[in-house]
């Protein structure tokens, strides 16, 4: 067995901080539900589009985090607007 293959399948440090960062992004996504959609959403889905370009082996981490982010961010807004609290 030669040494190249037997960490093929070993996460990388990128790996690490787009799980990181993918978490990060669904934390923020479900605090735009309640705290200003336009600020935190904003944040949460940048943080998940970095985590996108991150990730390799994270990948369905990462987009569930950016589909997360989205939707909280446009719920977010409707419930800021339906209830008239600040967006920002």
């Amino acid at each position: 067995m030669d040494g190249e293959h037997r960490y093929a399948d070993r996460p990388t440090a990128a790996d690490t901080v787009a799980g990181f960062l993918a978490a990060l992004a669904i934390l923020g996504a479900a605090l735009a539900l309640v705290w200003y959609p336009g600020r935190v959403g904003t944040a949460a889905i940048l943080i998940a589009l970095v985590a996108c370009g991150l990730a390799t082996t994270q990948r369905r981490l990462a987009a569930f985090a950016l589909a997360a982010a989205g939707t909280c961010w446009f719920v977010g807004m409707v419930i800021a607007v339906l209830i008239d609290r600040p967006i920002f």
